[in-house]
């Protein structure tokens, strides 16, 4: 099975998402940074690679950075490239060795990735992933807290559990 690729159109996403949209009206890096822990979060679910990229085209002077954050990398294009030229790029050097998905609602963007080999995932179809995904990961964990609940004698030795229930029964 080939390791799978998530590449993500990061500004597509925080403008189709209603609530990432309005958070972004307010303060964009918080909205980026938001979806960026979604996709951590995804990412340590499902052990695929994950890159945020993030159109950094309109910057005058912008040489691009790459940020390896938790466990995905955040992509800042460079000045005069943007976020679709930069995934259309990746998808067309480890397409043919990689399963690559696109996130994506750019229907032009779309078209292309599929042309190249990669799958496309919509916004929605992204949203609805990750909501799974967090609820899988919610349901382990309330899972796992159930199973190791700690009772007052779960850690005591016999001995000193037969002496403090004589205690609480008050027997001498």
């Amino acid at each position: 099975m080939l390791k799978e690729y998530l590449l993500v159109d990061g500004y597509n996403i925080i403008f189709s998402w209603p609530e990432l949209h309005e958070l972004a009206m307010e303060n964009m890096e918080a909205a980026r940074y938001t979806l960026a822990d979604r996709l951590c979060n995804f990412q340590g679910f499902k052990k695929n690679e994950v890159i945020l990229v993030f159109d950094g085209h309109k910057s005058k002077g912008n040489i691009g950075s790459i940020l390896h954050y938790n466990n995905i990398d955040i992509v800042f294009t460079k000045e005069a490239e943007t976020a679709d030229q930069f995934i259309e790029m990746v998808t067309q050097q480890i397409g043919n060795k990689y399963s690559i998905r696109v996130a994506t609602s750019d229907a032009t963007e779309q078209i292309i990735i599929l042309g190249r080999g990669a799958t496309r995932l919509s916004a929605r179809e992204l949203k609805n992933e990750l909501e799974m995904s967090e609820e899988a990961i919610r349901q382990t964990y309330l899972e796992k807290c159930a199973k190791k609940r700690n009772g007052l004698f779960d850690s005591v030795s016999p001995e000193m559990a037969a002496m403090l229930e004589k205690m609480r029964l008050k027997e001498d």
